[in-house]
């Protein structure tokens, strides 16, 4: 198995997170960015979009970061991380559809303007406006929390992953934040899991 993507990515960090819940052994290839890689024809050939991350695994090649988590999870841990129950399975398919097109929209801009442009160059409203956002997008989740461990219940599923990689942003970018106690009971949680800790928690923010 093989995992295209630079590790401070964080659709790559999904990815790499699920990969040591389930134990797997893979190659990873940098790519993206100052490696490049992306806009090679035998890269645009697996990845029409010229992102990360993609997968292959056998004759199987993959993009989109949540349906990679999905696929192995699926694959290596059904019943598990990938419920096989419709209903239940749904649910953490909502979720992990939510965070893509609303949590992860609301944070970009907070990490752009933060992280990755000059001081001077900053958007100081677009950024206030992504942390309200943000703050919003998460106050659901905290409310989700209230009486469980994680967005399934009392085990980690595959909807918790996607959620990772922003949510170590979200309390370590310099900004005011409410007190969400247990949206961070969560994030603690989540730093106990080696694979968090490693592929996420360890990575500079960058």
């Amino acid at each position: 198995m093989k995992i295209y993507g630079r590790i401070t990515s964080s659709n790559v960090m999904k990815v790499l997170w699920a990969a040591a819940e389930l134990g797997l052994e893979y190659e990873r290839v940098d790519a993206g960015m100052a490696f490049g890689v992306v806009d090679t024809p035998e890269y645009r050939a697996m990845n029409p979009n010229g992102r990360v991350p993609t997968l292959v695994d056998g004759d199987l090649t993959l993009w989109e970061s949540n349906a990679i988590v999905r696929y192995l999870a699926a694959k290596h841990d059904a019943g598990g991380l990938w419920p096989t129950d419709p209903a239940t399975r749904a649910d953490l398919d909502r979720w992990m559809d939510w965070q893509q097109t609303t949590q992860n929209p609301a944070m970009t801009p907070v990490f752009w303007g933060l992280v990755r442009t000059p001081p001077a160059e900053r958007n100081q409203a677009a950024i206030d406006a992504g942390i309200a956002q943000s703050i919003a997008a998460f106050g659901i989740v905290n409310a989700r929390l209230a009486d469980r461990d994680w967005l399934g219940g009392d085990q980690l599923t595959m909807a918790d992953i996607p959620l990772g990689p922003n949510l170590h942003r979200f309390f370590n970018l310099p900004f005011e934040r409410p007190d969400l106690p247990h949206l961070r009971a969560y994030y603690d949680r989540m730093l106990t899991r080696p694979g968090y800790a490693a592929h996420i928690a360890a990575v500079p923010i960058s």
